[in-house]
């Protein structure tokens, strides 16, 4: 096999794992269960959102060098700074990195060692990743080779089983708006806010095995395909698996609970253990990717002051403090948060996949600027927006950005500063 074509491989099954991770795996069986026979359009709107949106920040950030920063700094040094900052905090020890080890607590340790303590588990969980996260040169092959592979059989045998053994019959839950539901649901999975951090980790892997500047762009793109293709099957099996449960009638079933039951409906006594491991390995490689990835940008935004390794265990020490509070916490915290990052993220990734047509630097920073405004608005309950197209569907900002950017370019028609074309 070439080294090209087993490095594409190796590259694409780590951004695969590093990506899935726990609201990968609890999010579409919920949203399954939720929509029932419309999980089709359940499943195109997550793909797009879940999986869509981090392949194109991927690209954007890889246009440049890789680097968050560097596709922001065409809105402002200080900007870039400080939205690259909030972003690290809120992927990183805030919500996500917590998030993984509260599932992998209540999904893998509590059910086979039902007496360990949440707080022990965690320093655990985290005592593993900085095993891995210390010698970063070797993650990406260290997760492409092992863990991921790992992860994929185990899912595709319950997602197979189950479409093979229907657990259920699907039924009409008669919820409206699935494709904007489905949007907004995979917001939570937070995958393009960490394809935006897991770029530079991608970048950095393959500057390390000699690929030149010109070849990081090519093979980004054949390794986010292999992740993408991985994903959106996933993604699929689980929300029909969820889709399946819609005739259960289960009264406050929750998203870590739906879960437990279907691969014990599926695979038996032993469906608790099977996914435990699933999910075990699906968090650790995300936990892994984003502890790395945090770690590396406090040390170079801070000029070498802020040492790797010191920042590996800080967050650690953040995230097991906030992973105690549980997933259903957690994860209410970070609605409101998203809500205010991500159409922000959806304009800056949009702009730089379209620099050579937005050349107006001024336009694009007033449409960023006002992607945040309404972002902020959007979660202020003494506000309503519902008179703004497409707002009860959860993108109130979308429209007032794309006017905003128009009018940009009428109030600075003459401006001769273009948008760094990052080709």
């Amino acid at each position: 096999m070439k080294k090209s074509t087993k490095d594409v491989i190796i590259i694409g099954f780590a951004l695969f794992a590093m990506f899935f991770g726990a609201g990968n795996l609890i999010f579409p069986p919920f949203l399954g269960r939720m929509i029932g026979d419309q999980y089709i359009l359940g499943i195109i709107g997550f793909v797009c959102t879940g999986v869509g949106l981090p392949l194109l920040a991927i690209i954007a950030a890889t246009k440049g060098d890789g680097t968050f920063e560097t596709m922001a700094s065409k809105i402002g040094p200080k900007f870039s700074i400080i939205f690259a900052t909030i972003l690290f905090i809120t992927i990183g020890p805030m919500l996500a990195i917590p998030r993984t080890a509260a599932t992998t607590y209540e999904l893998t340790i509590s059910p086979l060692v039902p007496n360990l303590s949440p707080l022990i588990s965690m320093i655990i969980y985290f005592a593993v990743n900085l095993l891995f996260v210390i010698k970063r040169s070797s993650i990406i092959d260290t997760i492409g080779k092992y863990l991921t592979p790992m992860l994929i059989v185990i899912l595709t045998l319950i997602i197979i089983k189950g479409i093979v053994s229907p657990i259920g019959h699907v039924t009409s839950t008669g919820v409206t708006s699935v494709l904007p539901s489905s949007f907004i649901e995979g917001y939570q999975t937070m995958d393009a806010l960490a394809g935006l951090l897991f770029a530079t980790v991608i970048t950095t892997t393959l500057r390390e095995k000699k690929y030149s500047d010109k070849e990081l762009l090519p093979m980004t793109l054949k390794a986010s395909g292999v992740a993408v293709i991985g994903l959106a099957f996933i993604y699929g099996g689980l929300m029909f698996l969820g889709a399946q449960t819609s005739g259960f009638e289960i009264a406050d079933l929750s998203k870590t609970s739906l879960l437990l039951l279907i691969s014990n409906n599926i695979l038996g006594n032993i469906g608790t253990t099977i996914i435990g491991i699933a999910i075990g390995l699906a968090c650790l490689t995300t936990s892994i990717g984003l502890l790395t990835a945090g770690s590396s940008f406090f040390e170079k935004v801070s000029n070498g002051k802020l040492p790797y390794k010191i920042n590996a265990i800080v967050i650690s020490l953040i995230s097991i403090f906030i992973g105690s509070l549980g997933v259903d916490k957690i994860v209410k915290i970070s609605g409101p948060i998203l809500s205010i990052l991500y159409p922000v993220t959806i304009t800056l990734i949009v702009t730089t996949l379209v620099n050579r047509i937005l050349t107006n630097r001024k336009a694009v920073r007033i449409g960023v600027y006002t992607s945040l405004i309404f972002g902020i608005f959007e979660i202020l309950p003494f506000i309503d927006l519902s008179f703004i197209p497409l707002a009860k569907s959860g993108f109130a900002w979308l429209i007032p950005t794309i006017i905003s950017i128009l009018i940009g370019y009428i109030i600075f028609p003459m401006s001769k500063q273009k948008v760094t074309n990052l080709c």
